[in-house]
């Protein structure tokens, strides 16, 4: 899991820890993408409802392969 993180923390798809609401995935996609938190929000929910159901596989799957943000002021050691 720990090269899925560092290609998405390259990619700068981290999730962030000021302004979660939940996990913090639609903050961190937003402020990836250059949109409001809340903005991110909105287009999540819309573009979920299109494809019903995906909620419940698209938001945790990404909950699980987004880094925290402090991850990346705290390294685990190795070994961890």
């Amino acid at each position: 899991m720990a090269g899925v993180h560092t290609h998405f923390r390259s990619q700068g798809l981290v999730r962030p820890r000021q302004g979660r609401l939940l996990a913090g995935v639609c903050a961190g996609l937003g402020r990836r993408f250059g949109l409001d938190a809340n903005v991110a929000r909105l287009l999540f929910v819309i573009v979920l409802l299109a494809v019903p159901g995906s909620q419940l596989l698209i938001y945790p799957i990404l909950w699980i392969v987004m880094p925290n943000e402090a991850d990346d002021l705290y390294p685990a050691a190795p070994g961890v």
